[in-house]
């Protein structure tokens, strides 16, 4: 019963305190609501994006360890969507596979060996692969970024722009009495609870994002090197 009573009350001091809230107020907390939908939004699907990327890894890379041959996944042509380590061994492989084209062509009796020259474009490839795979986890990070530097100055904005008007109505009207102030000023100050609202869940949700697009990032460039190492060992011809 008290539990009840305690929500209505809030809910009725909510609904007064918007009701006392001027124009400018509930139109930055209008906006301050689409950045807190935006925020969520993106937090959610890049999450979902990462831990599948994440699990899409191990399966990729458990397979690759028991491959006969470096080029076995690659010649079966299996698309893997939203898989980078794939993304990255197929870069890989497709420049690799060019190189050998190219050397046949000049040297027919060169085999399945390349020259230093395409292991250095195969080198090339995979970090190209590398950056474009974590550009493409990274996008929409900025929606937090801005989330978060941008939604407690709107707050502000809004609390010091409802305190000099409600300031001002005070002055005019000669009335300093606090039950004339207080409404104005409560309005005014929701506004920064809402920016902080907006940015506190995606400080944490940029910070958790960030972390393991790092941890991502890393484990592609040391995949890429190890690839480009076997790449070298197995094709790299020393004539």
């Amino acid at each position: 019963m008290n539990a009840s009573l305690l929500l209505m009350s809030s809910e009725f001091e909510l609904i007064f305190i918007w009701n006392q809230a001027r124009p400018e107020g509930k139109a930055i907390i209008v906006l301050l609501i689409l950045f807190s939908i935006f925020a969520w939004a993106v937090m959610a699907s890049k999450a979902m994006q990462m831990r599948r990327a994440c699990h899409l890894n191990g399966l990729f890379d458990q397979e690759f360890r028991g491959q006969k041959g470096l080029l076995s996944i690659f010649n079966q042509g299996i698309p893997v969507d939203g898989c980078p380590l794939y993304s990255v061994y197929e870069s890989g492989c497709r420049e690799l596979q060019l190189g050998i084209k190219r050397a046949r062509e000049r040297h027919p009796e060169s085999g399945e060996k390349v020259r230093l020259k395409s292991i250095k474009h195969v080198k090339h490839a995979l970090e190209r692969a590398v950056s474009q795979e974590s550009l493409q986890l990274e996008s929409g990070l900025i929606l937090l970024a801005i989330a978060v530097s941008g939604a407690p100055f709107l707050g502000l904005l809004g609390t010091v722009w409802g305190v000099m008007s409600t300031f001002a109505e005070v002055a005019q009207a000669g009335n300093a009495q606090l039950t004339t102030m207080a409404p104005g000023v409560a309005a005014a100050l929701v506004t920064t609870v809402a920016g902080l609202l907006v940015a506190i869940p995606s400080m944490f949700g940029y910070n958790w994002l960030v972390h393991h697009l790092r941890v991502l990032t890393v484990d592609m460039d040391n995949f890429a090197h190890e690839l480009a190492s076997k790449i070298e060992i197995e094709f790299l011809n020393d004539v």
